[in-house]
């Protein structure tokens, strides 16, 4: 059994809305994928088998709904995952509400960003 489905899981989270409990999971989430996986070894060999490795990993965390990560910016030779290179779409679903995330370089602002896209209702 998956952790969000316990009901003592549930009792910690009655103070928040399913877009708020959806923001929060989606907040870890996207913390968590960055902390770990930064600094990872990649190259244009591993590229692709890396991001399918990180969105597998990160499907364990709770009321992850769909995950597509892309690594930009890889060359042939090896270098270190860095936070520039991440492009990392998160759906959590929390209920009927889908919460749309994103973790996105922004050069404007020379900033790895991470923020709520959007919301739908299911």
């Amino acid at each position: 059994m998956r952790v969000e489905n316990s009901e003592i899981f549930e009792k910690y989270f009655k103070n928040l809305s399913d877009r708020e409990r959806a923001v929060f999971e989606g907040g870890i989430t996207l913390g968590a994928l960055f902390h770990q996986f930064v600094g990872t070894p990649v190259s244009k060999k591993n590229k692709e088998l890396l991001e399918r490795a990180i969105e597998e990993s990160m499907k364990n965390q709770p009321f992850v709904y769909d995950i597509k990560v892309k690594i930009k910016n890889v060359e042939e030779k090896y270098v270190s995952l860095d936070g520039k290179m991440l492009d990392v779409d998160l759906k959590i679903k929390v209920n009927n509400v889908i919460a749309h995330l994103k973790l996105e370089y922004i050069p404007e602002i020379d900033y790895p960003l991470m923020y709520v896209k959007d919301f739908e209702e299911r």
